[in-house]
Parts: structure tokens; C-alpha cells; sequence
């Protein structure tokens, strides 16, 4: 089964070909591996069309990985481009009208996004009738249901509107609805976990590092948060234990290290103020900025974090932003003093003390009301997960200016609009 993995990070060609071709109607078959009806005959052949949805998660330049960090970094101001020549990033950098429907960047987010939920919905359709084994089954769903949900949350995030369902001329519905989507396929997965065990032949065949379990709770909260169910993101976020992480090695190796850091030819980090404006920019003691943000000559600013060797794993989530959505959900429910209580946790937090040395080891903070509460939980979000892909939505849902960022949703790619007649109208900006 491990061998499915490797041969997807190989097939640049079916990337090419969702890139050209593939919109939610379409049948995503991979030029180099085999039919669908192949791949869901068997328990192995489900089992391996499952693990290979991390794989377009989260490797090359076509992952929703590369493409949503990408594009929240420069849609945001977090990063500029280095090299004009990068059109599709430079689309993403000048905003506005300038990105077009036909951007490559956008266009793979939307495909590859589309493709995962296509195959893991293969899966989860045909897991009770071909595994016989409950506890190997199990595993299936929950693994497929996680990248279905991070499919359809990352949709969530950068469009007005996302597909409902796969097929031809399917519905659309709204971002917000995308959200409690992704969280009915999480609570799918949770309550199969609820009744069988993940069977340990199946962890022994997936990528090292991802904890289903804390990992399908952490996703729940965070999408209910973005949903507006406070009470649900909060319950959530308090049974995560423990971390997650995608894993890289030397075939499959960190994209944003591979195309971004050591080429120093795409994009780069702007400054030290890591993208906020001018009253909410890191202090100059906060220890988070030397973690994510490089000093050298040429650049000055480089990219950092997580993205600095060729293996270095990503986290799924950080133990920051669930401490973060906690803080932020006792804000809105208008239990300040809680909140503050959760977002000092993150601010006075040493590097030693989080499991991936994300630290700002600062004194706490003070807010006299709930308007100042958000406005230093949105800071520290922005600091804590930075270039983490989400920076779009925090700035929605917490009402900053238009004129800090780029633009606020993107375009639908044209692989969509010239086969679907239910497609929203693009937004204006």
C-alpha cells in the first residue's frame, strides 16, 4: 500500500491534467495508475486510493498544502514575490482584478480540492460493502473523512461558495455552509471511532504522524469556530491532546522548502511584521517572529518555521490555535475574563514548553472589554499561525479592514464556469 503513495508524488501528469481539465463534475482518473473501478474493487485497492489523499493534500506545487499557503501569505501581505516571472503568484500578489479566473495557483487549489473529496467520497461509499474487517474499515473512513473535511473547510475558506455534492451541474452552496459540512464529515468519523477501533494493520500503512483521532477533533473545532458554533469549536478544541503532523522524506519532500526556501525564486517574507498593520505588530521581544522569520542578506527576510529543510514535517494543526480557538469562543460567547485567561496561555507561552517551539515568552496582556479582547486574539492568531493558510478568513471574521488585504475571496476558475451553469457569479473583490 505504501507503494500507491510514492507512484501518486510521481505522477506530475494527472496534476497537469487536473490543472487543464478537472472541475467537481469530472472523473478524476490518473493517467498512470488504475481505473476507479480497479481501484474500489478490493480492500486493498480502497485502502490505497485512501492513503494516496494525503499525498494530494499535502506534496508539489498542485498540493492545497502549496497552493492555500501560498495563497493566504501573499493575498495578505505576509510574503511578496521575488521573481516577476512567477505569473500566478504574481496575480496573487498584485490582488484585485489582477488575479484571473485562469490562474494556475488558484485553479490547482480548486481541482486538487474537488479531486479529494471525488475519491475519498468513492471511498466512504464502498467501505461497508468491500472491507470485511471492521477495524481496518474504521480506519478507512476516519482517514478518508479527515481529508474530505480539510477538503472542504480549505474550499470554505477562500471561496463565496463551494460545490455540494460531485457530479454534473451539481449545487453550490455558502462558505459558511461548507464549514458545518466538513464538520458532519468529522462527526461521521468520530462516530464510527465510537464503535470500532482503528486496527493496528491499517496505521502500519499510512504516512507516520498524523493522529486520526486528535486530528479530526482539532479540525472540528476549527470549522465550527469559522462556522460560528462557539459551543461546539470549544468542546472540540478541548479534547485535543497531543500533535499532528505531515511527514516528509527525501522522495516526498516539503513543498514549501523545496519551491519557495532554498530556490528563493518564488516568494518571500516581507518584514518582521509579519503582515499586520501598524498597532497590532509583533513586539519586538516576541520570540515567534525568530522562529518563523529568517534574517539574512539577500533576502534580509526569508522564509522560516516549518519550511526550512527538505524533510521537515508541517503540522496538521498547532497546539496554539486550539488554545487560540478557545480563547476566541469564550470572547464571542462574552466571557472575557476566560478568554483572556486562554490567550495569555499563548502569549506568555516559552518555546521549550510547545511541542514545536512555537513560543512568544511575553508578559500578559490586558483587555478592559470584548472588542479589545478580539483584537489581540486576532494579533496573536496572525503571529502564532503564521503562513498556516487561514490568515483570509481571520481577517473576515474579525472585520479588519478591506485595505489590508489583497482581496478577499478568489475568483472560481474557469474549469468550473465553462461547465457548470449554477455557479455564483465571482465576487467583486
Amino acid at each position: 500500500m505504501k507503494m500507491y503513495f510514492s507512484k501518486y508524488s510521481r505522477s506530475f501528469l494527472a496534476g497537469v491534467l487536473l490543472l487543464t481539465a478537472a472541475s467537481c463534475k469530472k472523473e478524476y482518473a490518473d493517467p498512470s495508475g488504475p481505473s476507479y473501478d480497479q481501484a474500489i474493487s478490493s480492500p486493498n485497492a480502497l485502502a490505497d486510493l485512501t492513503v494516496g489523499l494525503q499525498n494530494w493534500y499535502t506534496a508539489n506545487r498542485t498540493s492545497i498544502l502549496y497552493t492555500s499557503i501560498t495563497t493566504g501569505s501573499l493575498l495578505t501581505g505576509e510574503t511578496y514575490v521575488v521573481n516577476a516571472g512567477n505569473a500566478d503568484e504574481g496575480q496573487l500578489f498584485a490582488g484585485g482584478a489582477s488575479l484571473q479566473n485562469t490562474n494556475a495557483v488558484v485553479t490547482g487549489m480548486w481541482s486538487v480540492s474537488n479531486k479529494i473529496i471525488f475519491d475519498a467520497d468513492r471511498v466512504l461509499n464502498n467501505a461497508n460493502a468491500i472491507i470485511p474487517d471492521v477495524n481496518y474499515r474504521c480506519g478507512v473512513i476516519a482517514y478518508a473523512s479527515l481529508f474530505k473535511a480539510l477538503a472542504i473547510g480549505n474550499m470554505s475558506m477562500f471561496w463565496t461558495n463551494v460545490p455540494d455534492t460531485t457530479g454534473t451541474n451539481v449545487p453550490f452552496i455558502t462558505s459558511q455552509q461548507g464549514y458545518r459540512k466538513a464538520v458532519r464529515v468529522i462527526n461521521g468519523a468520530l462516530n464510527a471511532l465510537a464503535q470500532d477501533t482503528i486496527s493496528a494493520a491499517f496505521r502500519g500503512n499510512i504516512p507516520g504522524g498524523v493522529n486520526i483521532v486528535n486530528t479530526l477533533n482539532a479540525l472540528k473545532a476549527r470549522y465550527s469556530l469559522f462556522a460560528g458554533d462557539y459551543d461546539t469549536a470549544l468542546a472540540a478544541a478541548n479534547k485535543v491532546s497531543g500533535t499532528s503532523v505531515f511527514n516528509y522524506n527525501t522522495v516526498i519532500t516539503n513543498p514549501i522548502f523545496t519551491l519557495v526556501t532554498t530556490t528563493n525564486n518564488i516568494y518571500q517574507v516581507v518584514d518582521s511584521a509579519m503582515g499586520l498593520p501598524v498597532g497590532l505588530q509583533p513586539d519586538l521581544a516576541d520570540k515567534r517572529v525568530s522562529f518563523y522569520v529568517g534574517i539574512g542578506t539577500n533576502p534580509k527576510f526569508r522564509v522560516k518555521g516549518f519550511y526550512t529543510t527538505l524533510t521537515q514535517g508541517i503540522p496538521v494543526f498547532l497546539p496554539g490555535e486550539m488554545t487560540l480557538i478557545k480563547a476566541e469562543c469564550y470572547a464571542r460567547k462574552d466571557q472575557v475574563g476566560d478568554g483572556l485567561t486562554e490567550l495569555n496561555k499563548v502569549v506568555t507561552k516559552q518555546p521549550g514548553a510547545d511541542a514545536f517551539g512555537v513560543g512568544a515568552d511575553l508578559p500578559g496582556v490586558n483587555a478592559a472589554n470584548k472588542d479589545e479582547l478580539l483584537t489581540q486574539i486576532y494579533k496573536h492568531r496572525h503571529i502564532e499561525l503564521f503562513m498556516s493558510g487561514m490568515e483570509l478568513e481571520d481577517q473576515r471574521r474579525f472585520n479588519r479592514p478591506v485595505a489590508e488585504r489583497k482581496r478577499s475571496w478568489l475568483p472560481f476558475p474557469f474549469v468550473e464556469r465553462n461547465d457548470n451553469t449554477n455557479i455564483p457569479p465571482d465576487p467583486a473583490f
